[in-house]
């Protein structure tokens, strides 16, 4: 870890913040933290990892990405 508070020692972290921000948070008023905190991990779990594409791992799902993963180890 390098100074407090530098974005680029955690890019990939920072870049996920900015997307639940874009496409949950900002579209949404929460009026307890318990509504929050149940809408980010239904976001997170149901959306983010399972159908969201994302271009670093060539605009596939983690889902997706990872079950080629566990084909290809299992065939090897």
């Amino acid at each position: 870890m390098s100074r407090r508070g530098d974005c680029c020692d955690n890019a990939v972290v920072e870049s996920f913040w900015g997307t639940l921000k874009n496409e949950l948070a900002d579209e949404m008023d929460f009026d307890a933290r318990v509504e929050a905190r149940r809408a980010i991990f239904e976001y997170i779990e149901s959306f983010y990892n399972l159908h969201r594409r994302h271009s670093s791992i060539g605009y596939r799902s983690p889902r997706d990405h990872e079950l080629s993963f566990k084909a290809g180890a299992l065939s090897a």
